[in-house]
């Protein structure tokens, strides 16, 4: 039987060249699993290589070996009917020594050849996975997102992290989502702004949870803000919280982490945007489960599909974080980019910045830096005599500023992407985004009892908007 089965094998060139390739495919792979199980190198991309792109040769090879036995079956039953001989290899006679060279060169070059194709996929692998390709292969449409990862708290976190993240099932179904993009760019076919949420994204405790451990006890953590007010001395204010971040303690969770404590279960409905949410369904370890609903909820179908509430519901904006002009200008009064001794300057750079409307980054950093300057020449001439160089430094950072957050090429501006992880200083239950969404008093179980928006929940307040707060000078006598 196995003499037979070789016999078949060797008697037709799509059986001998599928064996071939199955050989071939099931040598890398056992070699490269050897090579990782003995630690000399690892990661997603040998991974993947080893047990998804060379299990697809072999497979192949496998396949082509009982397809290549039918059809020089059928050969050789048509020269049977026709009379003739059944189809034969053409003779290679290795007692000669040209053919032997000739026949050694192409085994050697096959080898060659299957080495080259394999580093060859796994490079090119590496490639499409690495965070350049990613920002800047398609530089024009992922330019905001890519501006915004390199200065975010996960700019060493690799884009495949997040937006894949281990297993070989989303592999596929990311170069799948990637080859459509592809095509969009190529024939201009893509939204602008990019819309979000996205609705084919991981699910958090398969990315964020493989860091950040939903069961991790945190407990309260200090927050110390260095605000700049408006007046004409850009007055340094500090805001201090104490957020009460909390995290499974004991057998129950406490704090802001309690939305994901393992006992947990809350599920929502919402408009296609997450900014107006509709039923909130919340499952307790107890299995009790309690229905919270605003008043004038839109019709049934039109309230979307239930969604288990995980990380991005609130932290949806972890990496491409787009900040508000005055955010901009307290981080760069903060650290001395700007000079706050320019009269103003707060005000003005976040009017000039709000007022801003320019076709591209280059006409916004000329068009900003000549704004402030005129302001100091009309206003204070003499600061603009004796700080040239701190006007033309700040003029500087204000195009920086537009340039990091506005993208007029896809129509990316200042509010196009809100953060929902907190709430404005200055928030109504009406139209503030993040914890307001839920957290309002709207939302009501059939026994009236409504989501509480008491802020002591989350934070407790030590100082808002003050020179010298007195809890800085305990922390620091």
């Amino acid at each position: 039987m196995i003499r037979q089965f070789f016999a078949l094998l060797i008697q037709n060139t799509v059986s001998m060249l599928g064996t071939a390739i199955a050989l071939s495919a099931l040598t890398l792979m056992l070699t490269l699993f050897v090579v990782q199980a003995l630690g000399f190198a690892d990661g997603p991309y040998l991974g993947i290589l080893t047990f998804l792109i060379m299990p697809m040769f072999f497979v192949l090879g496998l396949l082509m070996i009982p397809i290549g036995i039918l059809w020089q079956r059928r050969r050789a039953a048509k020269a049977a009917a026709a009379g003739e001989e059944p189809p034969l290899f053409p003779v290679i006679d290795l007692n000669q020594n040209r053919t032997r060279k000739l026949v050694l060169i192409f085994v050697v070059l096959t080898m060659v050849n299957v080495t080259v194709l394999a580093g060859a996929t796994y490079k090119g692998m590496e490639v499409m996975d690495s965070n350049e390709f990613c920002g800047m292969a398609c530089h024009s449409v992922m330019q905001p997102e890519y501006t915004a990862y390199q200065r975010s708290p996960h700019a060493r976190v690799g884009c495949v992290d997040c937006h894949i993240g281990p297993g070989a099932d989303w592999f596929v179904r990311s170069k799948l989502d990637g080859a459509w993009q592809m095509v969009a760019v190529t024939f201009d076919l893509y939204p602008r702004p990019i819309p979000t949420p996205l609705e084919n994204l991981r699910p958090a405790r398969d990315t964020c949870e493989q860091c950040h451990w939903p069961t991790n006890y945190v407990g309260d953590k200090l927050r110390i803000d260095a605000v700049f007010d408006e007046d004409e001395a850009n007055t340094e204010l500090r805001t201090a919280l104490l957020l009460k971040v909390g995290g499974l303690r004991g057998r129950a969770s406490e704090g802001i982490h309690w939305h994901v404590d393992p006992g947990v279960e809350i599920r929502y409905r919402s408009d296609a945007s997450r900014m107006e949410i509709y039923d909130v369904e919340l499952t307790k370890a107890d299995g009790t489960v309690k229905l919270f609903q605003p008043r004038g909820m839109p019709d049934e179908e039109e309230r979307g599909e239930w969604r288990l509430m995980d990380c991005v519901d609130c932290h949806n904006r972890p990496t491409h974080i787009y900040r508000s002009p005055s955010q901009e200008l307290d981080e760069a009064l903060a650290t001395d980019r700007i000079d706050a001794g320019l009269p103003y300057v707060k005000r003005e750079g976040v009017r000039i910045l709000t007022e801003a409307d320019y076709p591209s980054h280059e006409a916004a950093r000329a068009g900003l830096a000549a704004s402030l300057e005129a302001f100091y020449r009309e206003n204070y001439p003499e600061v603009l005599a004796e700080k040239p160089e701190a006007v033309a430094a700040a003029g500087e950072k204000l195009g920086d500023i537009y340039s990091w957050n506005v993208f007029p090429h896809m129509k990316v501006t200042w509010d196009t992407y809100p953060d929902h992880s907190g709430h404005p200083p200055v928030a109504t239950r009406e139209d503030a985004p993040g914890c307001f969404r839920c957290h309002n008093r709207r939302h009501r179980t059939a026994d009236r009892e409504t989501i509480s928006n008491d802020c002591m929940l989350c934070h407790s307040v030590l100082a808002e908007r003050e020179e010298d707060p007195e809890i800085l000078r305990l922390l620091n006598p």
